[in-house]
Parts: structure tokens; sequence; C-alpha cells
């Protein structure tokens, strides 16, 4: 047996997949319910209809031998929507009282991000559980604003250049101050590594800065010819002009979000893989960037065609191809470390059961 330098036996690395149990079939019959009742009720069943869709995928979502647990309820969301949509509202009534108070709005929107961002994070986390033991985020709103508001506007500044800059502050807010019971992640993807799988999309979204271009003087050419030829009605000029418009927005959705798609993928794959638990629990994801992209545009396609109908199985199909490639590496013997982790991170308690359910589209 290898033995480590300080005379302890070299621990034994066991490699795990993640893996998903669900099926579409299964899905829709939660999935129609829920449409049916947000509908009748003017969107206010939304709030339990997202408890039940990521009740079905946490459960689903199985890695070691057993499943992710969510604990929320359809009440805490709700209590917390509302916050969120009388702020807003609030926000609203500011900004028509007098055009200068727009700046006020603005300044009490971008401070109540970080905040959103924060208490979204937190309370996600602290609803999720696995094998018993709870999740929770410890990140300040500070840190949130940091990494979202101050990182969007360093990558939205530099028209991208500094992405990967911006992605790194981010995820290591996120991972840097998740638990799992009281061990902590950490993460630290490199600079280098980030801006290897940059490159691809932003030669993407060069070539489709050129595309555009060709568009933008084809239709101005079309304009002009269309302004000289005395033979178009008015009606036939518009329309011509309106499905212009039309192609270049649609040449710009599909460049710019195929590039998006991938740059997700990557970033996901390189964070993930430099994020560790507890120091030494190493997690993984090896997706590949065209299938991922692949899945997600045929995805939508599908779902447009079908009238939204096979939305269940888009859903179940993402989820599975994400999971299938996320894993994690556990040095030492697995039902020790397990135990060890269950033993120390007892469940939370139950006051943060009773916070309000902040659940920012994060």
């Amino acid at each position: 047996m290898a033995v480590a330098d300080a005379g302890r036996p070299e621990t034994v690395a066991q490699f795990e997949r993640a893996s998903f149990t669900g099926r579409a079939s299964e899905y829709f019959g939660i999935w129609i319910v829920n449409v049916l009742l947000t509908i009748i009720t003017f969107g206010i069943y939304s709030a339990w209809a997202k408890v039940r869709r990521n009740r079905y995928f946490y459960g689903n979502t199985v890695i070691l031998g057993r499943a992710f647990e969510y604990h929320a309820t359809g009440k805490q969301i709700f209590i917390g929507r509302v916050i969120v949509f009388l702020f807003f509202i609030g926000i609203q009534i500011i900004a028509a009282i007098h055009p200068l108070f727009v700046i006020v709005t603005t300044v009490l929107i971008l401070a109540a991000l970080p905040w959103l961002v924060q208490r979204g994070l937190r309370f996600n986390a602290r609803v999720t559980s696995y094998r018993n033991v709870r999740f929770d985020f410890v990140g300040s709103v500070k840190g949130a604003f940091v990494a979202v508001v101050l990182g969007s506007f360093v990558s939205f500044l530099s028209l991208g250049i500094l992405a990967p800059l911006a992605s790194r502050w981010l995820y290591r807010y996120v991972f840097g101050n998740l638990r799992y019971g009281d061990r902590p992640f950490f993460t630290e993807p490199r600079v280098g590594a980030l801006y290897g799988v940059w490159f691809v999309p932003a030669l993407m979204v060069v070539i489709g800065a050129v595309i555009c271009g060709i568009v933008g003087l084809a239709m101005s050419g079309a304009i002009m010819a269309i302004v000289n030829n005395a033979d178009m009605t008015e009606e036939q000029m518009i329309l011509t002009f309106v499905l212009g418009i039309y192609l270049a927005f649609f040449v710009v959705f599909v460049v710019y979000g195929l590039a998006a798609l991938v740059y997700r993928a990557g970033v996901r794959n390189v964070v993930f893989s430099s994020t560790k638990l507890d120091d030494k629990h190493e997690l993984l994801s090896d997706m590949s960037r065209a299938r991922y992209a692949w899945i997600a545009i045929t995805n939508i396609i599908v779902t447009v065609l079908t009238l939204g109908l096979m939305r269940p199985w888009a859903a179940v199909r993402l989820a599975r191809y994400m999971t299938a490639h996320t894993a994690i590496r556990i040095h030492g013997d697995i039902g020790e470390v397990l135990s060890s982790i269950e033993s120390t991170g007892a469940a939370m308690s139950a006051e943060y059961m009773d916070m309000e359910g902040i659940d920012f589209g994060f």
C-alpha cells in the first residue's frame, strides 16, 4: 500500500456520477396540473407549482444512492414574491410622481438587487437537503454587490472581454459561501481556464457582428431601393422594412444565444471542476458544450412546435444530461465520510423554515 508523507496510508479516491431518474411521462402530470391551476388562480398558484416542480426534480437527482430533498412551502415562496412585488410597485409609484425620481428608483433597484440575490441564494440553500443534512449559504450583501452588480458592469463595459473575470467573481461568491452542514465548499477557477472556454463564444460573437453588419447593409440597400421604387405601395414598403428588422433580430438571437449557451456550459465545467467540499472531495462537470447547446436549442424548437406540450420532455431531457455529467470524487471511505458529515451536520433549526421565500431567479 502506498504511504503518504506523514506515514499515513494514502486515501483512495472514489469517483461517483450523479443520475436523474425522472421520466417525462411522470413529470407531465405534475406540469399540466401546475399550468392549469396557475391559469385559474391568475398566477397565484405559481408559488406552489414551483414547490411541486422542485420536489420532483430534486427527488429524482441521485448521487451515491440517495436523492436530494426540497423543503420549501408554497406559502413561503408566495410571501417572498408578494414582498418583491410590493417593492417594485412602490418603485413605480415613486417614479410616476416626478421624472427626476427615476434616479432615486434606479438607485433603489441597484441597492435591492444584491440583497435579493443574497436572500435568494440563502433561501434555496437552506430548503435543500441531502441525506437529512441541509445546505446553507453565508454570503453577504456586499459580496453579492461585487459579484453580481459590479461584475455585470465590468463585463458590459468591456464588451464581454472581461466576462471570465466577472464569472470568476460570481462563482467564487456562490460556491465560496455554500455549506453542506458544517462543511464548506471552496472554488478557485483559474482565469486562464475561463478564458479558454471564452474564446470560442467570443469568436462566435465577432462572426455574429459581421453577419449583422452585412444584414444591416443589405437592409439599407433594400430600403433605398424601396424608396426609389415608385411602383411599390406604402404597405409593401412597410412590410419589407418590418421583415428586414425581424431578420436582423433573428440573426442576433441565434448567434448570440448560441454563444451564451456554449459559454455557460464551458464555465460550468471549469467552475465545478475547481470546486471542493471540505477542502478534499472534488466536484466534476464534463459536459460537451456542443451537445449542451444542441439539447437546449432543440428543446426550444420542439416546445414551440408543440405549443408547449413537450415542455416536460424538454425539461427532463436537459436535467438528465446535466446530471449525468456531474460527479464527485470522494477521498476516503464513502460510508465513513458521509457518516461523519451526518453526525456533525444535523438538520438546521426550525426557525430557518420561517423566513420568507425570496426565490430570486438566479
